[in-house]
């Protein structure tokens, strides 16, 4: 037999003819050699042909090295876990479903080392602030953390990915592109400790403020919301890309304008945010600078309502009376304008800015009409 006549072997052994029996190689077919260059890659990183069988099973073949590096180590199954950290099973999966975690089968060995480590910081929580503390902890960081993943998987797909496939880049490349955008996550813990002790130590700054003026996990602020009226519409006759640019646009300068007022963007819930601000004039200023920062867009038109009151504060977001009130007061605003309340107006004061009347309008949820004004620059510079 002549070399070229030989099997194909692949590093560690695997030849061509077993990946062909496995089902993942067809030498006939048009990328069969970039096929057997990514299976080959494969050994070369130590997967099995079993793992390349499931990875081709779910269509996750180019991400499959990558998927394997995000989780390594020993997995357990669920009891073996749980009498690991001497834990009951149940309560595992009451912390997991709490973090946005899907309940694991229990018997499918799916938690690693990370896994144990996570739920053992759990049980500290729990002994330094009771019990009741972990389950609403843990919904609040997994929401957070939930976003930042998806946040991550767009970044990637369009910066990385959407190039490589439009370049018709080979699997091999996709692969490897893949595994370093993986191996990269590594210094992303200590970034979000350093940021995560920053935001702390402003958010510890910001609510004793809030509480000198009310006391508890109460917090004396101003609540607004600003949303994009002729969004609905114009989302249907954008592109997704051209879509996707205006609500970045909308994110962003909703983000900047409070953070620079020393707001705090709360949530953004489609084409609506909701910001809080100690200090009222400064709540103001927010929604109009970010209705002046579109006035330009004949496509979209802010609008926004602002409430002063006393708030509830709870896993990072907040709640009570004024918070519904503001909401109301925005859906009656017309395009470009911002109304407020008259607590508002005396919170405000003449600080750069004037108040006209808007009449008492009766709100959804309200028993009495709401004395409202029209907040407006005293001034035309901006």
């Amino acid at each position: 037999m002549t070399p070229e006549s030989q099997p194909r072997r692949a590093p560690r052994g695997v030849t061509a003819a077993e990946f062909a029996a496995a089902g993942l190689y067809d030498p006939a077919a048009p990328n069969a050699a970039d096929r057997l260059g990514l299976l080959d890659w494969f050994v070369e990183q130590g997967l099995s042909l079993e793992q390349m069988v499931h990875g081709l099973r779910d269509g996750a073949l180019t991400g499959l090295a990558a998927d394997l590096a995000l989780r390594p180590g020993e997995r357990l199954r669920l009891e073996e876990l749980a009498t690991e950290l001497d834990m009951r099973a149940e309560h595992i999966q009451r912390i997991r479903l709490a973090a946005g975690l899907p309940p694991a089968e229990p018997d499918a060995p799916v938690f690693t080392p990370d896994d144990a480590a996570i739920l053992r910081a759990f049980q500290v929580g729990a002994e330094l602030f009771g019990q009741p503390f972990v389950l609403p902890f843990a919904r609040v960081v997994g929401s957070a953390l939930a976003r930042i993943a998806e946040a991550t998987i767009a970044l990637y797909l369009v910066n990385v990915e959407r190039p490589l496939v439009e370049a018709s880049a080979r699997e091999l490349a996709l692969a490897q592109a893949n595994l370093e955008a993986m191996r990269s996550l590594k210094s992303i813990p200590p970034v979000l400790e350093a940021l995560f002790r920053a935001h702390l130590a402003n958010a510890i700054r910001r609510s004793r403020r809030a509480r000198a003026r009310a006391g508890s996990d109460l917090a004396q602020m101003t609540v607004g919301f600003v949303d994009l009226v002729g969004f609905t519409p114009l989302s249907r006759q954008l592109s997704s890309q051209e879509l996707g640019a205006l609500v970045d646009r909308f994110e962003t300068q909703a983000n900047d304008i409070t953070t620079a007022r020393d707001g705090r963007l709360v949530k953004i819930i489609g084409d609506e945010v909701m910001f809080v601000a100690v200090d009222a004039a400064a709540a103001c200023d927010i929604a109009l600078t970010l209705v002046d920062r579109f006035r330009a867009d004949a496509s979209v038109m802010p609008r926004g309502g602002l409430a002063t009151g006393t708030l509830l504060m709870r896993g990072g977001d907040y709640y009570g009376p004024v918070v519904n009130l503001a909401s109301r007061v925005a859906e009656l605003a017309v395009p470009r304008e911002v109304l407020v309340t008259t607590e508002v107006v005396a919170e405000a004061g003449a600080d750069g800015l004037c108040f006209e009347p808007a009449g008492k309008r009766m709100l959804k949820g309200f028993d009495e009409p709401v004395t409202l004004y029209a907040a407006r620059r005293a001034t035309t510079s901006q």
